[in-house]
């Protein structure tokens, strides 16, 4: 135990946002989207096993030896709050960690747009907050939570698998579910909940038919309801809600979506020009009558240029925010390159550099130490 905390302790004093032990290797921590190498031996079968084991919640055991992994968050006491994957692999074990702040940022120090506090103040409708994997998604939902329990009563039911940010009563009373220890899934979280008076629902992630027909329904019966999806756009969001059901329900789904969606926040983390951090690239959609109009008639593909034309309520393409970080001078041309959809918009401001997408930055290091 005292071993793991040395590597845990590590990734806080790096200010890293994860740690990875594989077997076979040394562990590796990821430091603003890059994964180095920690200055250590190769880890063994037997060390991942010794260092990781026994962390797993005994309820997980049985769940973990049938399907070679399992989720779990793990609290570091003061230090800090890890969510936790550990995996079964070629190599023997494997495990990664994932930072979670102590403490929740503020929308402000976040840098998000105000626009997100207009939608986090409706009453009732759905939210989506979207982006890859490590995109600060669950960062951005729990900054949106900590805005609602600042600014007016409330019960708020969390469903998550696990359970990240700890929130702490302001304003809003607070019922925090994790998926496993808690509940079984997070469709019997959500049909719980819907009897259980509340006034926000926060889903952790929509993955099946059932989750996003409850998710609606709540969003129809006046609660707000956040949730998460793993989609690279806003558009794209809205058609996945969609597909998830059979071609005979689209039309009752695209009607339900259509009325109860508020927003879609789709997000991702580029790195910035001084290499020390990451701030986000924000795309908005917001559900207004020609949005909603779209939604109903099945034509998603013209949502984009809703978007683009939206400006003046707050909607904003995912390539003109990455231009405005551009010309505040906060993210590198080659990395807002990198990071866009239309990358010919872009090549105007690489004209004389030389762009290598695989290149590290110049001033960070190979490896990290463990002193």
């Amino acid at each position: 135990m005292q071993r793991i905390h040395t590597f845990l302790d590590l990734v806080l004093a790096q200010g890293g946002s994860d740690l990875h032990l594989v077997a076979g290797n040394p562990p590796r921590i990821r430091l603003h989207g890059i994964a180095y190498e920690v200055k250590y031996r190769d880890l063994t079968a037997d060390d991942i096993y010794n260092l990781v084991f026994d962390l797993i919640p005994e309820n997980l055991h049985s769940d973990f030896k049938e399907k070679g992994n399992a989720d779990f968050s793990y609290d570091y006491g003061a230090s800090g709050r890890f969510r936790v994957n550990v995996f079964q692999h070629l190599g023997g074990l494997g495990a990664v960690f994932r930072v979670i702040p102590t403490e929740v940022i503020s929308l402000n120090k976040l840098g998000l747009p105000p626009v997100l506090k207009n939608l986090t103040r409706h009453r009732k409708g759905l939210i989506l907050v979207t982006g890859p994997t490590g995109s600060g998604k669950s960062t951005t939902l729990a900054s949106m939570i900590d805005f609602i329990n600042e600014e007016r009563h409330g019960h708020i039911i969390t469903i998550e698998d696990p359970v990240e940010f700890v929130h702490h009563t302001k304003r809003c009373l607070f019922s925090q579910r994790e998926v496993g220890t808690h509940t079984p899934s997070f469709s019997k979280a959500l049909m719980s909940a819907l009897r259980e008076d509340p006034d926000v629902i926060l889903v952790g992630e929509m993955r099946d038919q059932e989750t996003i027909h409850l998710a609606l329904t709540a969003a129809e019966m006046g609660i707000l309801v956040l949730a998460t999806l793993h989609t690279n756009g806003a558009a794209p969001a809205v058609d996945r809600v969609i597909n998830a059901f059979p071609a005979g329900e689209e039309p009752y789904v695209r009607t339900m979506l259509s009325t109860s969606l508020i927003g879609v926040i789709s997000q991702q983390l580029v790195r910035k020009t001084d290499n020390k951090g990451r701030i986000p690239a924000i795309e908005i959609l917001i559900n207004n009558a020609a949005v909603s109009n779209l939604i109903r008639e099945g034509k998603i593909d013209q949502i984009e240029n809703v978007i683009q034309s939206g400006g003046m309520v707050g909607m904003q393409r995912m390539d003109t925010a990455l231009m405005r970080l551009v010309d505040a001078q906060l993210i590198s041309p080659e990395e807002a390159y990198f990071k866009s959809r239309v990358k010919a918009d872009f090549e105007a401001l690489l004209e004389g550099r030389e762009v290598d997408e695989s290149k590290t930055p110049s001033d960070t290091p190979d490896s990290v130490n463990m002193n």
